[in-house]
């Protein structure tokens, strides 16, 4: 956990940007709660996780346990949404990574208890134009990020990719470049944005450079998953 945020601060420092400036979002997915519960030991408060079932145990778990920071943990949906399983995010969660359709939003909004705090939205972007991968077209980011501002019970605070792996450190900015490029044109259109959620345990760095706010490392603080 030390060697991940001394990376992170190295990579704000070189972009002249203050280190409290980037947040690290622990992955958790396919770890138990023991691990998420040395991680908030340490200090960590925020998880990603990427089944749905799996989640629901853990914060299960790790909610027995009580309490072992001064802050309680902040859950984060990073892996793909289906129709069925909206609710249950819905409910569950703080965040949502993922979401790359309207519908998708919309399900999430109605079923956001009115008890709880907006949900938290990022919007995935298909930066890469890969087949194999999830994500809105940028060509149509603009149409979609003004639906899911409009509804009610969330809050859409940015965008999130996950580029197509690149050789180099340079190469890897560049697709990183071009989601900051598409958010700063949210911005300008008036959306109240404040999170780039990208950047993992291989470019971090480059992400940092580029302008995360958020970067997504799991092995590197958990270990290498089977």
């Amino acid at each position: 956990m030390q060697a991940v945020r001394l990376n992170m601060e190295a990579a704000a420092f070189d972009a002249g940007r203050a280190p409290q400036g980037v947040q690290l979002l622990a992955v958790s997915k396919t770890f138990g709660s023991d691990a998420v519960l040395d991680a908030m030991r340490a200090g960590q408060t925020m998880f990603g996780e990427n089944y749905l079932q799996e989640a629901l145990d853990k914060m299960a778990a790790v909610a027995r346990a009580g309490a072992v920071s001064g802050t309680a943990p902040q859950w984060h949906f990073i892996g793909p949404i289906q129709s069925n399983k909206t609710r249950l995010i819905a409910e569950h969660f703080d965040w949502v990574h993922t979401v790359e359709r309207e519908k998708i939003a919309q399900r999430l909004s109605q079923q956001r208890p009115s008890t709880m705090a907006p949900l938290n939205i990022c919007l995935q972007v298909n930066i890469s134009f890969e087949s194999s991968k999830s994500g809105v077209a940028p060509v149509a980011l603009r149409e979609l990020a003004q639906q899911v501002a409009r509804l009610p019970n969330l809050r859409l605070r940015g965008l999130m990719a996950l580029p197509a792996p690149a050789a180099g450190f340079e190469q890897q900015r560049v697709a990183f470049r071009q989601l900051r490029l598409l958010y700063e044109a949210l911005q300008a259109d008036g959306l109240l944005l404040d999170t780039l959620s990208m950047g993992m345990s291989g470019d971090l760095r480059a992400a940092i450079v580029e302008g995360a706010t958020m970067v997504r490392v799991g092995s590197a603080i958990f270990g290498s998953r089977n």
